[in-house]
């Protein structure tokens, strides 16, 4: 079983640097970041810390094809794959429909499947060959080639999905994995791995061989109600990209989070916190003491197939960036990194990665 770590590149860039090097010695497998406007750029982050870690892989979970362009995407990849010695990998992805919104971009017209396979096949090709002629619907090329090569043979590019079907079996299709998030019961991660292993399938792939990851609010600490009021805090930013049948299949009425979006649409997520009860911030994060998230994560998740967890780690200082509440008794980042390792981890070192 692979252990990551995703974050929101908001921390102090010494602290986030710090925390990624913890990871590292720690025998995380990757750290993963949000390629967004509203965040740092994850780039330029990981290219700093390249050289002050060894083992740990990076890459964007998930850059969005339809703010970058798929060529830069791959460009990057490369030249991040070099600076770590063959530790890059990306993640691709529609969007985030709330960032999308912001750019005057509604995402239902922008025929996000059909745009994801050709950024995918652009990104692959550029990756593996070096030079693209190519003339898609979205994308079109006449002989672009880039210098920046990776290191590593086959750089993994999987994909981000939520929704499905289609999105999930295409990941099985075509890609190296899939990267779900914000899902928390075992119904949700069947409908993801059963899909993915139908496009595996149909396309005459070993579905065994593909990375199959779950995306998810995460917070631990000794002091389980401070965890639990922590993911409680950023359920509501994260919820509020959750499609419709997603939410379903996680057993939230989409109607639970009408007021709650509404609060986070206008930057009130301190208001989103008071709204949101403990019982539907439960369904919707991984949260409390070591015990309870190796349980929840044993019980809903990795029982469904799962092969690798992506830990959206939230603390007391992420919270305070995003919604100004302090939050007492919450575990810091490298807290929870070390938690994860010294007392979750164990409980599945026997599940192959």
């Amino acid at each position: 079983m692979r252990f990551s770590y995703v974050m929101l590149p908001d921390y102090p860039l010494d602290d986030t640097i710090e925390s990624i090097k913890l990871a590292d010695e720690l025998g995380f497998y990757a750290c993963y970041a949000a390629d967004e406007t509203w965040h740092k750029d994850l780039w330029l982050l990981f290219a700093a810390a390249a050289d002050k870690t060894k083992n740990i892989r990076f890459g964007p979970s998930l850059s969005a094809v339809t703010l970058r362009e798929p060529s830069l995407i791959a460009q990057a990849t490369a030249t991040l794959d070099e600076l770590t010695g063959g530790r890059a990998e990306c993640v691709l992805g529609s969007g985030n429909f709330g960032l999308l919104a912001q750019y005057g971009i509604d995402w239902v017209k922008t025929k996000p499947l059909t745009r994801m396979k050709e950024a995918h096949h652009v990104v692959r090709t550029l990756l593996d060959e070096g030079a693209i002629t190519y003339d898609g619907e979205f994308y079109s090329y006449s002989g672009l080639f880039s210098f920046a090569r990776p290191v590593q043979e086959r750089v993994p590019v999987k994909l981000g999905a939520m929704r499905g079907p289609k999105s999930f079996q295409t990941a099985g299709e075509i890609s190296d994995g899939v990267h779900h998030a914000l899902s928390y019961t075992k119904r949700a991660y069947e409908y993801m791995v059963d899909n993915v292993r139908a496009g595996a399938e149909r396309a005459g792939r070993d579905a065994a061989s593909l990375d199959l990851g779950a995306w998810i609010v995460f917070a631990t600490g000794p002091d389980s109600r401070a965890a639990k009021d922590a993911a409680r805090a950023m359920v509501g930013l994260y919820a509020s990209s959750m499609p419709v049948e997603q939410l379903e299949r996680n057993d939230v009425d989409p109607a639970e989070l009408t007021d709650i979006i509404a609060a986070v649409g206008e930057g009130r997520v301190d208001r989103a916190f008071e709204l949101t009860s403990p019982e539907l911030a439960d369904r919707l994060s991984v949260a409390g003491t070591p015990e309870e998230c190796a349980d929840k994560i044993k019980s809903q998740i990795t029982s469904a197939g799962v092969n690798h967890l992506i830990l959206a780690i939230t603390d007391a200082a992420l919270v305070k960036a995003f919604s100004g509440m302090e939050l007492p008794g919450v575990a810091t980042m490298r807290e929870q990194l070390r938690l994860v390792h010294d007392e979750i981890m164990p409980a599945f070192a026997a599940q192959p990665a």
